[in-house]
């Protein structure tokens, strides 16, 4: 056997030609690679080693060798092997091979190793003869290309080793696939047996073994079936001998059982028949006629065991072989023989296998071929009349893939096409025995009798509805009759047309429906039956072909009759018997005029000319007809296809045709007498009572039929009509539909939908497949009411300047909003029994589900169950909050109330049935792409409601027990299977990239990262959902980690995610794909949110840090440019912003910014936790090397390169207006709505809503009437929303782009922060950084951008960090290099001060960072860095740049006038250094030197008038101020300018000094002494500054320095005392009290000693004349 670890090769291979067949899969040669790898395999077909006593005494010894590897095995190990081999019949030593290499999926799939172990060995085989069977296919595919179809061709003489070989390898291929089809048949036998055996004895069997027995007979019959497509394909190829046809007669007589294994030899049969019967295919006439011999022979006719089939396959070969006697041919061994005995013979021979059954077996099998899916009462019925006794196939022979019933089908074809061109005698002579027949049974000259209509040959029909199976859903093949008139094909359908009984026109309907598919195909029949001749109203006799004026003369016929003689009930017509008196014509009557319904129906569904021939008919009212069939008088299933017909007639409806039709089924609906639609035609008065609506519904809703077929009309005309425009502003029916006599709208037609069928759906039928189709019905209906309400107008209407109202179609948008279906819809969905009838429909078992076809009643009645739940959860608050109000406000009158009104939500229908969420994340993994996308959306709705996840209290213990939701999956123990089939199903696949975003396992991925990241957002403090599917254990309100568990092993979805976030390709080659990149971006989002939760952050930190997900995600880092390409456009298109480029560009930056983000939180915590190897590690990697575990080491982009993002601008988008109808729109509150959704949809439906309503209030007011006008409005709308798609994206990417910027600045501050590296090396890091920012800074602040305001602080954390006095920036060779950077960032950042209309935060970072560079410069040592000419580069930069800095220390907002003010403070120091009055004179010439003395005056009012918690802030920023004068005082223009604003008596003004110390001062805060003590000092700075520079020569200011002493002398010495500790309160000596009362007192002495004061004090004593006393 080959080794089975190829099962993943033959997997992927069968993918990818299932890829091939859907036209996804791109990379052919890689296909054909695969192929060629898998020749071998091929060859050896389902070879494998028996079981043998020699492998079981070596497994036995305890010592196995596997692949020259030795393993020692246990005894439970060795039982699984045996216990393997015998279940398999296969060798010990391969056994050991399966199950070990089928470990990991054990654990995986939660099997036995042995189970698990089964299931590869025939997934293997599944997958190679499935393969096998796409090659063959796509080799004699005539579509395929003819390059491509010729190198099939190679491969399959390859695998059949031809090509060097002999031509007899085909054959003997051919007779091993027939071999291993026998194989398999005996084993399938073996399997019954032993189940048969365990059950007879009594057994108990487990629901793992009735699992494990069914999973083998189901793929062993997929098998057989594979073997038998790749036998029919290698007889089609002309691989085969006719000795191999041989062969299969010798088996064909051996089968036991009229089953599936009986089935999957029937193509292969046939391709033989084809290809050595008929004389079409090149075989000899010697080989046909001794085929024929043998065939016909009677001696095998006792042999054979299914009697039926051997009749059939005798009528597929005599048609066939027939056609060697059709048109004799020269030379041929029939020369010469008597043709018209040959004839009769053959004759005759075809005639014995009908009176066998052949005709009824074919139809059976064609029938059964097709699923239930396709459900059709009125053609089951029909071929069940047909088949009568015949022995039905099992229930299993219904499991035929479309595949094979596809082949099946095509080989039936060519018995079809043999038949009819090879016996056409045959034929005629069907139709004539069947019409004498007829004849003397309907006269009572039967020769027996008892014969009755039911007993008369139907072999014609038969064959009739055989071509309808056979032609169904095969439209190309249909063509064929339609595509040459002069065909036999078409001669056919003419003959069979003519002279028909009436069981044949029912037949012939059929026949004509199943080739009229598709308007081409439909359009054909029409004009077929468009035929000459009049309708008329009398009685018809029937004209000698089937056409349009027989079909519509008889049902006028009929309609006239009901019209005429109304009859309360007819009994249910029998397909045969005596004809009765009320009968039309013949007793079959009824089935031909369903027929004829049916016909009509499906023609005038399928082609647009059919339909718009039919309603301008002048003699046939189709309406009128049509509810006149569908009268409660007859048969309800004609009944039903009459409704049917008028569906069909909706088919791409208008407006104006739903309005008619609505008119006409409201009035039938409400009248008694038919005759009534004729009067609604007419115009005249009619009043109709509501109660005869009751008598309607009563009827519809006893049958099936009847109710399904009326709740598909109320769909159909429910939804959308073609004509409108995607707005939904009008109802779906005419506003004053039924006002004459009830309140206008629709609602009891939902009533009668929701009330009386879909809650009692149960007691109309009880097939399952009827009842699931009526549910599906219902529920496709319950969809379109909901789908197609507008919720969006009533946001509109509050939030718009548009005129709603005056927009829409309906009168108003109250009424929309009241009579829509919508309203009643949701209020039945709050209803007990419609709520249990919705979760009883989303509640199917799994194993169906996952087994069903796309479109089979079970998956389409979950799948529309699901998104009702999605549309209601969607819509509840609407309803609730706006819609549900406004109906209670203006309903008049009695309205039955359906809602119970103890459900607020739908989440409370939810919380009592919770098992929804277990069946809701079963189907998330079957496959189905569709209804895991829709299961996933409301399992996220759901697990995100704190409604539902709320915790409840433990009975017994006041303590949260845990999540709902998590609790109801480990209650039915579904919680590890849900968690295999999301694990599974995120998988990394490398054929997603080939196939794009068509690829299910694609969207599914999507899909449920959407559902975790939704989830994990909304409850990030909880236990939820979310974490018990990723890994986590969830106990209580806290999560674990199960020890033993896939989490603690590393193979969780927690971890699969990590793969897929550091492994999943961004695109192919160099292109970055928007599709490709979204998951790894949702897979890091996911990340990002369990990181950023308390709950789960140390958890994924250390899991993260365990599978060095840093390093490995640096190693992919790549740098982007201007010329990068993004879904094929690079930034520099100029449509790049307008397509789904820009959304790769951010997916992209989004990955980005999670990588910075999260290796700042590692590098946080490592360095918390003190572990200096893996800093290092870190460190290393950021700077551009990756050490790996096994020490090496590996280049990658370093941190300085990851800055690209920062290389590129974005286009401003521009809007080009056409007109201006627009102008005055406001479109405010769609943009908001769509930046709040942040969904990452490019879709704009509020603007285009908007625009749309704005369209519609101008063609109701006539302003468009000009076709010109509206072509030009049209355009202008489609510039809006193409601008504000470009808009959308452009803030998308700026947005992404500043977090990304600030993620990568934290990052590079933490990374110099913590490097070991000296203080030159650190400086070196710092100045490398400067010098990539600096740049980029320069760029981006002229733009005032957010970025430049991130590049800033930057800026400014680096320079902070920079050590002035460092060696590296004064004494070494690079320090001329690093000054020249230093005072780039300092030149940079003046120039970006001077940006007009700059932002305000800008410009404050951009003083911060000036400020550091000059104090830096200031204390640096070396002396050429000090000597730059600083103070020139100021005046460089403009006289407006001092007086921007001055505007904003004067009126700037917050922290910046400090800022400005430091700035002014420390450029007027450097001046001051450079011996430069440049400062000073600009700020005098700005009046800046006045403002600041004078603001000294207001300090005390504006301290009073300020918040306490502001008082801080406004004490800094006046110590600010003062010091700027004080450094303006030191010099002596500074002093003189300072003195000329009135300094002394701004302060004597102020009354700073005035206060009483003693008493304090009004400051609301515990160190209000203290910070009045400071700001004293702060002024007196100023003072003595002032003094001192003016220096004792200027009397001026010695006066009023004196003055000032002299005036504030009780301050003075309340200072003096408080510096002597004398009457105050003890401070701690060296507080900030203290010492700002020692300066203050110092510089105090120090004033009075520069003016004198004490001198000045002693004179002015002396003067003052002394008292006198008597002593």
């Amino acid at each position: 056997m080959e080794a089975p670890f190829e099962l993943e090769g033959l997997r992927i291979l069968h993918q990818d030609l299932i890829a091939l067949e859907e036209g996804h899969l791109r990379n052919i040669d890689k296909l054909c690679e695969e192929i060629r790898g898998h020749t071998e395999a091929f060859r050896k077909l389902l070879d494998k080693s028996q079981k043998s006593e020699a492998s079981r005494l070596k497994l036995t010894s305890g010592t196995v060798q596997i692949d020259e590897n030795e393993f020692s095995v246990n005894k439970e190990f060795q039982e699984s092997c045996v216990q393997l081999a015998d279940a398999l019949d296969l060798d010990e030593i391969d056994s050991a091979k399966l199950i070990l290499s089928g470990q990991d999926d054990a654990e995986l799939l939660g099997r036995s190793t042995v189970v698990s172990a089964v299931i590869a060995f025939h997934e293997r085989r599944q997958f190679l003869l499935e393969s096998l069977r796409m090659l063959m296919r796509n080799a004699q595919d005539p579509d395929c290309e003819e390059a491509l179809r010729l190198e099939y061709q190679r491969l399959v003489a390859d695998v059949l080793e031809i090509k060097d070989g002999p031509a007899r390898n085909g054959s003997l291929f051919t007779r091993r696939c027939l071999k291993a089809m026998v194989d398999i048949e005996s084993w399938l036998n073996a399997l019954a047996e032993r189940y048969q055996g365990t059950l007879a004895l009594g057994q108990p069997t487990t629901s793992e073994y009735e699992e494990f027995m069914s999973f083998q007979q189901s793929s062993l019959a997929q098998q057989h079936e594979s073997l038998g497509a790749v036998m029919t394909y290698l007889v089609k190829g002309s691989y085969t001998s006719v000795d191999d046809f041989y062969k299969l007669l010798e088996h064909l007589p051996t089968m036991p059982r009229w089953d599936e294994t009986a089935v999957h030899h029937v193509p292969t049969t046939l391709a033989f028949t084809s290809q050595y019967g008929s004389p079409e295919s090149g075989g000899s006439d010697q080989e046909a006629t001794s085929l024929h011999r043998r065939i016909m022979d009677g001696k095998d006719s006792s042999t054979w065991a299914l009697r039926n089939l051997q009749a059939a396959f005798k009528t597929w070969w005599l048609a066939e072989y027939s056609g060697w006697h059709f048109d004799l041919r020269l030379g041929s061994s029939v020369q010469g023989a008597d043709v018209n005995a040959e004839a009769q013979k053959r004759s005759d021979a075809f005639f014995q296998a009908l009176r066998d059954g052949a005709l009824q077996c074919t139809l059976s099998i064609c029938s059964q071929a097709y699923p239930d899916d396709g459900y059709d009462p009125a053609r089951n019925g029909l071929t069940q009349y047909l088949l009568r006794d015949t022995l039905p196939l099992s229930m299993e022979a219904t499991r035929i893939s479309p595949s094979f019933r596809n082949l099946l089908m095509e080989q039936v074809e060519s018995f079809v096409n043999s038949f009819i061109t090879n016996m056409p005698d045959t034929l005629r002579q069907f139709q004539s025995n069947e019409d004498d027949q007829r004849k003397k049974i309907l006269g009572g000259i039967q020769p027996n009798a008892t014969s009755t209509l039911y007993d008369q040959d139907l072999h014609l029909e038969r064959f009739l509805v055989i071509i309808a199976y056979v032609f169904d859903k095969r439209v190309e093949a249909a063509e064929s009759f339609w595509s040459d008139p002069d065909s036999n094909l078409y001669g056919f359908l003419q003959w069979a047309s003519r002279r028909q009984s009436t069981p044949r026109v029912g037949a012939f309907c059929e026949m004509v429906r199943a080739i009229s598919r598709g308007e081409e195909c439909s359009t054909a029949a029409h004009l077929f039956l468009l035929d000459e001749g009049n309708v008329s109203s009398a009685r018809i006799r029937r004209t000698t072909s089937l056409n349009w004026a027989q079909v519509l003369g008889e049902l006028n016929l009929y309609s006239s009759k009901v019209r005429d003689n109304p009859i309360a009930t007819r009994p249910p017509v029998r397909y045969g018997g005596k004809p009765n008196a009320g009968d039309i014509d013949e007793p079959e009557s009824a089935l031909m005029l369903e027929c004829y319904l049916r016909l009509m129906a499906h023609i005038c569904g399928q082609s647009s000319v059919a339909r718009s021939w039919l309603w301008s008919h002048e003699k046939f009212p189709v309406l009128e007809i049509m509810f006149t069939l569908a009268d409660l008088s007859v048969p309800p299933r004609l009944q039903a296809c009459a409704i049917a017909m008028i569906r069909a007639m909706l088919t791409n409806k208008t407006s104006e045709m739903s309005s008619m039709v609505w008119s006409a089924t409201d009035h039938w609906a409400s009248n008694a007498n038919p005759s009534t639609i004729a009067a609604v035609r007419t115009g005249k008065s009619i009043t109709p009572t509501s109660c005869m609506e009751e008598v309607t519904f009563e009827a519809l809703s006893k049958t099936f039929d009847q109710a399904n077929e009326f709740v598909s009309l109320l769909q159909a005309l429910v939804g959308p009509s073609a004509d409108e425009i995607g707005l939904h502003d009008a109802l779906p029916f005419p506003e004053q539909l039924g006002a004459a006599y009830r309140m206008s709208g629709i609602e009891p037609y939902i009533d009668f939908a929701f009330g009386r069928v879909f809650s009692a759906r149960a007691s109309l039928t009880e097939d399952p497949v009827q009842s699931r189709i009526l549910t599906g019905n219902l529920l496709a209906l319950a969809n379109s009411c909901l789908a197609t309400f507008n919720e969006n107008l009533l946001i509109l209407a509050n939030r718009s300047t548009v005129p709603v109202d005056a927009a829409i179609e309906t009168s108003s948008l109250a009424t929309y909003a009241r009579l829509h279906p919508f309203s009643r819809v949701m209020e039945w969905m709050f209803n007990d029994r419609v709520v249990a009838a919705l979760f009883a429909a989303a509640r199917q078992d799994i194993s169906e589900v996952a087994s069903a076809p796309p479109s089979s009643p079970v998956l389409v009645t979950v799948l529309r169950a699901i998104e009702v739940m999605n549309r209601v959860m969607d819509l509840q608050s609407t309803y609730f909050e706006i819609v549900r109000p406004l109906i209670k406000l203006q309903s008049s009158g009695h309205r039955r109330a359906v809602i119970n009104p103890t459900l607020a939500t739908f989440e409370d229908s939810v919380a009592t049935n919770l098992d929804l969420v277990v069946n809701l994340g079963l189907y998330a993994g079957v496959g189905n792409q569709e209804l895991a996308v829709s299961s996933l959306k409301l399992l996220q709705k759901l697990s995100s409601s704190r409604r539902l996840n709320a915790t409840p209290m433990s009975a017994f213990r006041q303590q949260p027990s845990g999540n709902r939701l998590v609790g109801v999956l480990e209650q039915y123990d579904d919680l590890e299977r849900i968690r295999t089939s999301f694990i599974l199903a995120m998988q990394y696949d490398e054929r997603e990239l080939e196939m794009g975003p068509e690829a299910p396992g694609w969207t599914i991925k999507s899909v449920m990262l959407d559902f975790l990241i939704h989830c994990l957002s909304s409850l990030s403090d909880r236990p939820n959902l979310a974490h018990a599917i990723l890994g986590f254990s969830c106990r209580g309100v806290t999560l674990t980690i199960d020890v033993e568990g896939a989490f603690a092993n590393r193979a969780s979805l927690f971890h699969s995610i990590i793969h897929l976030a550091a492994n999943y390709p961004d695109g192919l080659e160099s292109n970055v794909e928007s599709w490709s990149s979204s998951i790894r971006q949702k897979a890091t989002q996911v990340l990002s949110v369990l990181r950023a939760s308390p709950l789960t952050s140390v958890l994924t930190m250390t899991e993260l840090r365990a599978v060095d997900f840093l390093f490995a995600t640096f190693l992919r880092q790549a740098i982007i440019s201007p010329d990068t390409l993004f879904d094929g456009l690079s930034v520099r298109d100029e449509q790049f912003a307008r397509t789904d480029s820009a959304w790769a560009l951010k997916h992209h930056l989004d990955q980005r910014c999670f990588l910075l983000d999260y290796t700042s939180s590692e590098l946080r915590l490592v360095a918390t936790e003190g572990t200096p190897t893996l800093i290092a590690r870190i460190l290393s990697t950021l700077f551009g090397s990756t050490t790996m575990p096994d020490g090496a080491q590996l280049p990658n982009v370093p941190i300085f390169d990851l800055l690209d993002f920062l290389s590129f601008d974005f286009p401003k988008p521009a809007l080009a207006r056409i007109t201006n109808i627009f102008n005055d729109v406001d479109f405010t509150v769609a943009l908001e709505s769509e930046d709040d959704a942040n969904d990452g949809s490019t879709q704009s439906p509020l603007v285009e809503q908007l625009l749309a309503l704005r369209l519609n209030e101008l063609r109701k007011s006539e302003y468009l009437n000009d076709g010109q006008e509206q072509e030009r409005a049209l355009a202008d709308a489609e510039g809006h929303v193409a601008f504000f798609k470009m808009e959308k994206n452009l803030r998308a990417l700026e947005s992404v782009r500043l977090q990304t910027l600030k993620a990568w600045s934290n990052l590079l501050t933490l990374a110099i922060r913590h490097t070991d590296l000296d203080q030159d090396g650190r400086a070196a890091l710092i100045l490398q950084a400067l010098q990539t920012v600096t740049p980029r800074l320069e760029r981006y602040a002229a733009e005032g951008s957010a970025v430049a305001v991130t590049l800033g602080k930057l800026v400014q954390a680096l320079l902070f960090q920079v050590d002035f006095k460092s060696s590296a920036l004064n004494r070494s060779k690079g320090a001329d290099m690093a000054h020249d950077r230093l005072f780039g960032v300092f030149r940079t950042s003046l120039q970006a001060i001077n940006v007009p209309d700059g932002d305000v935060n800008l410009r404050e970072v951009l003083y911060s960072i000036c400020f550091r560079y000059l104090t830096g410069v200031a204390k640096s040592s070396d002396t050429a860095f000090r000597q730059r000419n600083i103070t020139q580069t100021v005046s460089i930069s403009g006289k407006k740049t001092i007086g921007i800095v001055c505007d904003d220390a004067y009126g700037g907002s917050g922290t910046c006038r400090a800022s400005a003010v430091l700035l002014l403070d420390a450029l007027t120091a450097t001046a001051k250094a450079e011996n430069s009055n440049y400062m000073v004179d600009s700020l005098a010439r700005t009046n800046f030197i006045v403002v600041l003395v004078e603001a000294i005056r207001d300090i005390p009012s504006e301290l009073r008038d300020s918040d306490a918690q502001d008082v801080s802030l406004l004490l800094a920023y006046y110590e600010s101020k003062l010091a700027l004068l004080v450094t303006l005082s030191q010099t002596r223009t500074g002093a003189a300018q300072v003195m000329n604003a009135g300094l002394f008596q701004i302060v004597h003004d102020s009354g700073l000094f005035s206060v009483d110390p003693d008493i304090g001062i009004a400051i609301d805060n515990t160190d209000a002494l203290t910070k009045y003590y400071r700001l004293l000092l702060s002024v007196v700075r100023v003072l003595a500054a002032v003094v001192l520079s003016r220096g004792p020569q200027n009397q001026q200011t010695m006066e009023q320095a004196k003055l000032f002493l002299t005036e504030n002398r009780p301050i003075v010495v309340a200072v003096f005392k408080r510096q002597a500790r004398i009457g105050s309160p003890s401070v701690a000596e060296g507080s900030s009290s203290t010492v700002d009362v020692e300066e203050l007192a110092e510089l105090l002495v120090l004033l009075m000693t520069v003016t004198g004061f004490i001198d000045f004090e002693d004179q002015r004593d002396a003067k003052r004349p002394r008292r006198q006393a008597f002593s």
